[in-house]
């Protein structure tokens, strides 16, 4: 589904090649039938904040925003298994699941990473899709809270996920703003994977190790 790859997109790093790509998925979004209105115009004011200023700019607070702790970590095993044994365990598994589906990864992308989850699921049936956002629903709506709580526009992209995936969305009026940048990065960097332990099962594709 087109949807899946816009949302893949959106997600990844702001590129020159992403920003030429936003007008086409700017009307994909608006052609879905997925996303009720409210989380198409969250993602349309991403969209525009995304096409606008400078493109250096856009690409240092993704990487502030994405590559500086794991609360906000785009590879969902790291919320389960942090840098331990288990997480290589379950990206093979993972990597197994894209394989049998012929999808080939490229050697710089790791199997757990979000917009490559997403990528995957573009190319599968929305029943498939949907019970493997189900399965990482958690981790979703973790990641989904810390970008509320830094008043992230890209939450607008994990809450069309959840919608998705059959779950309520996240009520940002209950998430409580992050205070002091650099008092969330210490805390980011100390904690334990969010989830670890919890099940994470899909009827017809498991994602495995989650």
């Amino acid at each position: 589904m087109l949807l899946f790859r816009a949302l893949s997109a959106l997600l990844s790093y702001p590129s020159w090649e992403v920003r030429q790509a936003l007008p086409e998925i700017a009307d994909i979004i608006r052609a879905s039938s997925l996303l009720p209105s409210r989380e198409q115009r969250g993602l349309l004011d991403l969209v525009g904040e995304l096409g606008c200023g400078d493109l250096l700019a856009a690409e240092e607070r993704y990487v502030d925003l994405f590559d500086r702790g794991r609360a906000l970590s785009l590879h969902l095993f790291e919320h389960l298994h942090g840098d331990s044994r288990d997480r290589g365990e379950a990206m093979v598994d993972l990597k197994s699941i894209y394989e049998q589906a012929g999808f080939e990864l490229s050697a710089r992308e790791l199997p757990d990473y979000l917009p490559v989850l997403l990528e995957y699921l573009s190319c599968r049936d929305l029943a498939e899709a949907r019970a493997m956002l189900t399965d990482c629903a958690h981790i979703l709506r973790t990641i989904g809270r810390s970008l509320i709580a830094r008043k992230s526009g890209y939450a607008a992209v994990l809450q069309a996920l959840l919608l998705i995936a059959g779950e309520r969305p996240i009520n940002a009026a209950k998430v409580p703003p992050v205070r002091e940048r650099t008092e969330a990065l210490d805390r980011d960097w100390a904690e334990e994977p969010a989830f670890a332990g919890a099940p994470m099962t899909a009827p017809s594709a498991r994602t495995p190790g989650v």
